[in-house]
C-alpha cells in the first residue's frame, strides 16, 4: 500500500485494516498487526501506526488484549457492513434517485439502467 493521498496516513491506515477485516482477511477474533510490525512494514512512525489502530479500537473494530495484542472485535464485520450500507445509501443512491426523479425516470428505469450490459 502506498501513502499518497492528502489524507492522513493514520485514516488510510486505518481504513485498509478495516478492509481486510471486511474481506475476512482478519475474521473476528484473530489478531492483527501491532503498532510496531505496522511500522516497520510501512516504514512509518509508529506513533502513526498507533493512532490508525486506536481509532478502530474507538469505533469498535477491534479490541486490547493487555500484554497480548490486538484483535477484531466480534461482530465488527457485519456492523461495518450495515454503517457501509447506510453510507451508501446516503452517498449514492439517495443523489442517484434524486436526479433520476428530475429526469422523469422510474426506479424501473434506474434498474434498467445499472443492469443494463455496458458492451
Amino acid at each position: 500500500m502506498a501513502f499518497a493521498s492528502d489524507r492522513p496516513i493514520f485514516l488510510e491506515l486505518a481504513d485498509a485494516i478495516a478492509a481486510d477485516v471486511l474481506a475476512g482477511l482478519y475474521p473476528e477474533e484473530s489478531q492483527v498487526p501491532s503498532t510496531t510490525e505496522l511500522a516497520v512494514h510501512y516504514r512509518i512512525n509508529p506513533a502513526t501506526a498507533g493512532k490508525a489502530l486506536n481509532r478502530l479500537v474507538d469505533a469498535g473494530v477491534i479490541y486490547k488484549k493487555r500484554g497480548v495484542g490486538m484483535f477484531v472485535a466480534t461482530g465488527a464485520p457485519e456492523a461495518m457492513r450495515r454503517q457501509r450500507r447506510a453510507e451508501f445509501h446516503a452517498e449514492f443512491v439517495v443523489p442517484l434517485l434524486s436526479e433520476a426523479h428530475r429526469l422523469g425516470l422510474t426506479t424501473t428505469d434506474v434498474v434498467s439502467l445499472i443492469t443494463k450490459d455496458p458492451s
